[in-house]
C-alpha cells in the first residue's frame, strides 16, 4: 500500500510539491520559533545566573545587561575606577567583577576584567595557564578553534567591537599564554586580557597608589584574568596624550567611547561595567537604591531586563506563531481538496483493487498514507529547513553568534510538533478515505 500511495503521489508531482512546501514553511517557522526562544531563554538564564545587579553608566538598562553580560551591544558610558572599591567594601556585596570593554580581535569581544570573572563563570584553562603579565591574554574555546590560534601566538587588537571596525594597536600586541575549556556560555566567545594590560596598550599611565580609594581591590599584577577598558573613537587623540597633548575629549565624541576621564590631577582610567553577586537579601533593597540616587551611575537587574526582553520577543512571536499554525492548517486543507478529487477521479482504479482482492481496510489505508506521506515530507523538509537556517543566521550575524546559538540542538517540543502536523496530514485524508471506502465495486464498473 505505501508503494501505491507513493504512486499516486508521483502521479500528480506539483499538487504534491505545493501541499508539501506549506507544510514545510510552517513547519519550519514553527521550528524556530521554538529553538529561538527556547534558547534565548536558556542562555538568558544561563548567562546571569550568578548576576545579581550591574553597574554602569547612565542610560538603557537593557543596553547595559545586554553589553555587559551577553556582550551583544554598545557599552552605555564608563565608570569611575573608584565604583569597583566602592562596592567591593560594602558588607552587602559578595563579589563585583570589574569589566572594561571597548577593543576586539577578528570580531571577538577583548574583554577586560580580573580573577573573579573566573569565579563568577567558572572557568577553567585547558591549555597554558592564566595570564600574570602585561599583554597576555587567556582565548574562549570558540575563539581560539576559529581563529586557529595557539599559545605563545602574538594577536593584534582593533579598536572597537566588529571585525572591520577601528584601527589596531600594531605597537602593543598580546600573546596568548591560556585557553578556556568550552563553557557553553558567551564566554567562549571572549578574549580575557587584564585592564592594567589594556591601558598599558594606549599607553595610560596607571601606576598610581589606590590605598585610598579602598583596600578591597588589589590592583597588582597577579591577575588570572584580564580587564579592559572603552577605547576613545579617535585613537590619535589618545596616543597624544602619550606626548604630552591635551587630554580633553572632543565635544562631538561620545562619553562612553573613551577609557580615559580628564581630571585636575590628569587622567584616570576608567571601567565600563560591574557585575554584582549579593551577599545578602539586604543588599538586593539597599545597593541599587544607593547606585541610582547617591552616584552618578545606573544600576540594572539582569532579571528583570531580561524579562522583558523575553516578554517583548514573546508579544511578536505569538502573532508568528498563529501564522504559522494557520499556514499548517491551510496545507491540511490543500491534501483534504487533492486527496477529495483523487478519490473521485480514481473510483474505477480503486473499484478494480477492490475485484482483484484488496480489502476496503487496505484501500482506505492507501489514501491516508497519502495524506501521512505528504505531512510528513513537508515535516522533514521544514525541521531540516529551519536548522539550516539557524546555522546560516549564526554565521552570518555576529550577535546570534555570541547568545551561542545551536543550529543542530533537537528539543523534545519539536518532536510534538513534527507528530501533530502528522495528524494533520491523516485527518485532511480521513473523508477521501471513507468515500473510497464505502466505494460499490460492481456498481463503480458498470457505470464506467
Amino acid at each position: 500500500m505505501i508503494s501505491l500511495a507513493l504512486a499516486y503521489l508521483r502521479d500528480r508531482p506539483l499538487t504534491t510539491a505545493l501541499n508539501v512546501l506549506l507544510l514545510a514553511i510552517a513547519v519550519a517557522m514553527l521550528v524556530l520559533l521554538l529553538q529561538f526562544g527556547n534558547q534565548a531563554n536558556e542562555r538568558f538564564e544561563r548567562h546571569a545566573r550568578e548576576v545579581d545587579l550591574v553597574v554602569g553608566s547612565k542610560g538603557s538598562p537593557l543596553q547595559l545587561i545586554l553589553s555587559s553580560i551577553f556582550y551583544v551591544d554598545q557599552p552605555t558610558g564608563n565608570i569611575p575606577l573608584s565604583s569597583l572599591d566602592l562596592l567591593r567594601t560594602d558588607p552587602a556585596v559578595a563579589r563585583a567583577v570589574p569589566l572594561a570593554l571597548g577593543d576586539n580581535f577578528e570580531g571577538y569581544r577583548i574583554v577586560g576584567t580580573d580573577e573573579s570573572f573566573a569565579d563568577l563563570y567558572g572557568t577553567e584553562i585547558a591549555d597554558g595557564r592564566a595570564f600574570d603579565a602585561p599583554l597576555e591574554a587567556v582565548l574562549g574555546a570558540k575563539v581560539a578553534a576559529e581563529t586557529g590560534a595557539d599559545l605563545g601566538q602574538k594577536f593584534i587588537g582593533s579598536h572597537g567591537f566588529g571585525e572591520e571596525e577601528g584601527q589596531g594597536h600594531d605597537h602593543a600586541p598580546f600573546e596568548t599564554v591560556g585557553i578556556l575549556v568550552p563553557t557553553g556560555t558567551v564566554v567562549d566567545r571572549l578574549i580575557l586580557t587584564s585592564y592594567a594590560s589594556v591601558w598599558d596598550v594606549h599607553g595610560i599611565d596607571h601606576d598610581y597608589d589606590h590605598s585610598e580609594e579602598g583596600k578591597a581591590h588589589d590592583h597588582g599584577d597577579d591577575h588570572s584574568h584580564n580587564d579592559e577598558h572603552s577605547y576613545d573613537e579617535d585613537d590619535d587623540q589618545d596616543h597624544a596624550s602619550e606626548k604630552g597633548a591635551s587630554t580633553a575629549q572632543s565635544p562631538d565624541q561620545p562619553q562612553h567611547s573613551s577609557i580615559l576621564q580628564a581630571t585636575g590631577n590628569g587622567l584616570e582610567p576608567e571601567l565600563t561595567a560591574l557585575l554584582v553577586t549579593y551577599r545578602n537579601a539586604s543588599g538586593a533593597i539597599r545597593i541599587p537604591a544607593m547606585v541610582n540616587r547617591q552616584t552618578a551611575m545606573q544600576s540594572a537587574v539582569p532579571a528583570t531586563e531580561t524579562a522583558r526582553l523575553l516578554e517583548l520577543m514573546g508579544a511578536s512571536s505569538d502573532g508568528i506563531r498563529i501564522f504559522a499554525w494557520l499556514l499548517a492548517v491551510t496545507g491540511g486543507l490543500a491534501i483534504f481538496v487533492a486527496l477529495l478529487n483523487m478519490a473521485r477521479s480514481r473510483e474505477g482504479d480503486l473499484a478494480l483493487l477492490r475485484v482483484m482482492g484488496a480489502s476496503r481496510v487496505q484501500v482506505f489505508a492507501t489514501v491516508i498514507m497519502e495524506g501521512v506521506i505528504t505531512a510528513a515530507l513537508g515535516a522533514i523538509i521544514g525541521w531540516l529547513g529551519a536548522h539550516a537556517l539557524i546555522m546560516a543566521a549564526s554565521q552570518s550575524f555576529p550577535t546570534l553568534a555570541d547568545l551561542g546559538l545551536q543550529p543542530w540542538q533537537p528539543m523534545a517540543s519539536e518532536a510534538g510538533l513534527l507528530f501533530t502536523v502528522l495528524v494533520i496530514g491523516a485527518v485532511a485524508a480521513l473523508i477521501p478515505a471513507l468515500h473510497v471506502y464505502r466505494i460499490d465495486p460492481a456498481r463503480v464498473l458498470a457505470r464506467n
